[in-house]
């Protein structure tokens, strides 16, 4: 999941630097570099986000299969 956060929040960052720079009229080499440090900039954050994300759903999965199975011990025990 952090690549695709990355892969989405990278590019969208540099459009967005792109696009603003468009609109003002600056210009291109300094608009590209920022553009360029924007896109790795948020593809790093992206990818920090991703991965906690993931992290987070993993945990919860595991836990709530480690429930069911504790839960259908029990079951199993009482019969």
């Amino acid at each position: 999941m952090g690549r695709v956060y990355a892969g989405i929040l990278g590019p969208l960052a540099m459009a967005v630097v792109i696009c603003r720079s468009w609109l003002a009229s600056g210009g291109v080499e300094g608009t590209l570099t920022q553009a360029t440090l924007y896109l790795v900039l948020f593809a790093i954050v992206g990818a920090i986000l991703g991965h906690l994300a993931q992290s987070t759903i993993d945990e919860s999965v595991r836990a709530r299969l480690q429930s069911q199975l504790t839960h259908q011990a029990e079951q199993a025990v009482r019969q």
